[in-house]
């Protein structure tokens, strides 16, 4: 069984390290200051971002999943996720930074609602983010404010000045990713195309017939990719959602056996629709 640290605090995480913090609900790591430093699998309940000094190369566990951390990239993770890789008792020298708060810091604030909308704290390890030189420095800096910040003594406004740099380096983060799906288009299409042709054959195979109508997630599984990260990609790439394109496959099909003259219940069964109704509510918010 996995020895697996968890991170119910940021200082369950930095003390583990060899860190000691100053402040209950945040805490900035540099590795470079703690290395050599011992590996860990962690649960967390925190959120995190985590940026990999260039040229190293760890293979981290995401859920049941293995992949490979390389190539100064920034990965986020939420409350709720497990990463990592577990401690073997060896330490290994690291550089890089990692960020790590509670979600009691954002409470009261207009990012504690916001903060759902950052979709790519769902991405997996192999959709990190890929940064230029110039954009790790601008992280990098941020880092490096927030934890200047965390020196000064504890007043009223300290944690508003921290939660608006958290809430600076968010959206770079969010800036880079979009950056990052506009610069792999071939990649991104190649998955659109994938995405295309496996929703075409799940009909063709008539695998609705057992397993109901095709969703995101299931998709996702055989896409190799996180069901967010497919949305983002398909969303970046045709301005509709990955949900919304598997529907409008189903009308085409629907329409096609319409017109051969099968009735509206046959159809709904046809395509794996349980109840004919719900198949005619989906037809008529399609088409009109």
């Amino acid at each position: 069984m996995s020895k697996i640290l968890k991170v119910s605090k940021p200082s369950d995480y930095s003390s583990y390290l060899g860190q000691t913090d100053t402040h209950d609900l945040i805490s900035v790591i540099d590795y470079s200051e703690l290395s050599p430093v011992p590996l860990s699998l962690n649960h967390y309940e925190v959120y995190g971002l985590f940026l990999q000094g260039q040229d190293e190369k760890i293979d981290l566990v995401y859920g049941t999943g293995k992949y490979d951390y390389s190539d100064g990239t920034l990965i986020c993770v939420a409350p709720g996720q497990t990463g990592g890789k577990e401690d073997n008792g060896k330490r290994m020298e690291m550089s890089g930074w990692a960020l790590l708060f509670h979600p009691d810091i954002l409470q009261g604030t207009g990012l504690e609602k916001e903060i759902k909308h950052f979709s790519f704290f769902d991405y997996r390890i192999n959709e990190a983010l890929h940064m230029s030189e110039e954009e790790r420095d601008i992280i990098i800096g941020l880092f490096m404010q927030i934890r200047t910040e965390l020196r000064f003594p504890p007043d009223n406004i300290q944690n508003r000045i921290i939660v608006g740099l958290i809430n600076l380096l968010l959206r770079y983060a969010q800036r880079f990713y979009n950056r990052q799906f506009a610069s792999r288009t071939v990649a991104n299409n190649n998955i659109l195309v994938r995405f295309e042709k496996l929703i075409k054959e799940y009909f063709e195979n008539d695998i609705q017939l057992k397993e109901g109508l095709p969703t995101v997630q299931y998709c996702s599984e055989q896409l190799n990719m996180s069901p967010t990260y497919l949305s983002d990609v398909i969303k970046k790439s045709t301005g509709e959602t990955a949900n919304h394109l598997i529907k409008h496959h189903m009308i085409q099909l629907a329409k096609n056996r319409l017109v051969a003259g099968m009735n509206s219940s046959e159809v709904a069964y046809s395509l794996g629709y349980d109840y004919p109704q719900h198949f005619s509510r989906t037809f008529k918010k399609m088409t009109g």
